[in-house]
């Protein structure tokens, strides 16, 4: 079984992605911008609102997908200034200080947009073949 899951980004067909992808127990979730309902940045120049914001699109696709945050077991943060890790690091702890899958902080010289500062990936795997979302 392969389930492909969309965010309403219009990036998803013009690049030819998903929001995230669930085969059998797996699943996992592209890179996340900090795109708000209205298609613009949310939390302009702050890394905690970004990360949040990403957060809960990812946590969106995990629900469409017959996960939740504790099937996660990776998760990558992606920041155009690793100094300022730290805020992203308090909004992933709010979401997973219980969880704590394995998380990689990278820096990357920029992201499509250049008012964002951060992009997350999620990986998770299912304890059984549970249905899709």
């Amino acid at each position: 079984m392969r389930q492909t899951i969309g965010s309403g980004s219009p990036l998803e067909p013009q690049i030819g992605f998903s929001r995230a992808v669930r085969k059998g127990a797996h699943v996992v979730v592209a890179g996340t911008a900090p795109i708000g309902d209205d298609g613009t940045t949310v939390g302009q120049g702050d890394v905690y609102a970004q990360t949040v914001r990403c957060l809960d699109i990812a946590e969106t696709a995990l629900k469409a997908a017959g996960a939740s945050l504790e099937d996660v077991v990776r998760t990558r943060m992606m920041l155009t200034d690793v100094t300022r890790w730290k805020e992203a690091a308090q909004a992933h702890g709010e979401r997973f200080a219980a969880i704590r899958p394995a998380c990689t902080f990278v820096e990357v010289s920029r992201f499509i947009d250049p008012a964002w500062l951060v992009e997350v990936e999620l990986d998770a795997v299912l304890d059984e073949e549970r249905p899709a979302g």
